[in-house]
């Protein structure tokens, strides 16, 4: 059955089945297909051990994973290196890396990205997005005459990333200042959970728009980066495939055991959207303790945000 999920009727877009039974979507309007659940890459940085994280990066994409999440900052580049490790050769031509910047301008950002190609190890990213736009003035910055867009535009002409994103997990209100700029993103990433309905809402303000222009969305904090677990309002598997049943191309979890990848790889392959039924009791069990923001301390707190970077904030 059919899911309702933010006012518009979804089928189970799934595609065929591939490599051990992983399901895959469209990348928005990019033609890309990634699987539904793509390889976090701040957690790639817990492992004490190099081969610990390799590991779990050739796991993944044995598994049909090809989609695989880092960031600039991460561990102060020592995830972009560890993946660079893991996708050697021909491991690297088979998958999707995407990776994030900081910068807000253009220099800022060319030097992130020579950053994150020399770690990476690789000639090229996938996907490349402007992180953390969580505060008001980001979007301006980005978009000003010698912005960090100058430099994705550059980058893109110049076959050094073949698409462009952003991320933020602030307010929906900072996103569609981002949508409202003369730009057209291929992605965007944001928070989507069961509490994220009744509280500073992405599913809500955000998504029906991103679908409605064909953008690829990438689910995050699937569990409020695991404070809504606390409340046993709704369970992992729950919050899994209440996001899968929105229109959504991945959801990007981070895993810091063998055992976390393998039981999210679970709840993926046995998916199915959720029905109207199902969506009302989830949402029914959450609203109460949504409703405060103190499980999203990333909307309701600025424990989350980083500062804008000095340098760019001085010249």
């Amino acid at each position: 059955m059919a899911a309702m999920m933010g006012g518009a009727l979804l089928e189970n877009s799934l595609s065929t089945p591939s490599r051990k039974d992983m399901p895959y979507r469209e990348l928005g309007k990019t033609g890309e297909k990634v699987s539904v659940l793509c390889l976090g890459g701040y957690h790639m940085g817990l492992f004490e051990e190099d081969l610990e994280a390799v590991r779990l990066v050739h796991f993944a994409q044995d598994q049909g994973i090809n989609f695989f999440d880092n960031a600039w900052d991460y561990h102060m580049g020592r995830s972009e290196e560890l993946l660079g490790k893991a996708l050697p050769g021909g491991r690297r031509k088979n998958v999707f890396v995407m990776t994030k910047h900081h910068g807000r301008k253009k220099k800022t950002a060319m030097k992130h990205l020579e950053d994150s190609l020399r770690r990476m190890q690789t000639d090229y990213i996938d996907l490349w997005q402007f992180h953390e736009v969580v505060w008001p003035e980001v979007p301006d910055m980005i978009f000003s005459e010698g912005g960090a867009v100058e430099a994705a535009i550059e980058a893109k002409k110049a076959g050094k990333v073949r698409y462009i994103g952003f991320t933020g997990h602030k307010d929906p209100s900072i996103h569609l200042k981002m949508l409202s700029k003369e730009f057209s993103f291929d992605t965007v990433q944001m928070p989507l959970n069961p509490f994220d309905y009744h509280y500073q809402s992405f599913e809500r303000h955000v998504l029906p728009v991103l679908s409605k222009r064909g953008v690829g969305v990438i689910g995050m904090k699937t569990m409020g980066f695991g404070h809504i677990l606390l409340t046993r309002a709704v369970t992992a598997r729950e919050c899994l495939h209440y996001v899968l049943s929105l229109p959504v191309s991945s959801i990007c979890t981070g895993c810091d055991s063998l055992d976390v990848l393998k039981e999210n790889i679970k709840s993926a392959r046995e998916f199915k959207p959720l029905d109207e039924g199902q969506v009302r009791s989830i949402r029914s069990r959450t609203a109460q303790r949504a409703a405060s923001g103190n499980y999203e301390p990333y909307k309701s707190t600025d424990d989350f945000s980083k500062p804008l970077l000095w340098e760019e904030l001085n010249g």
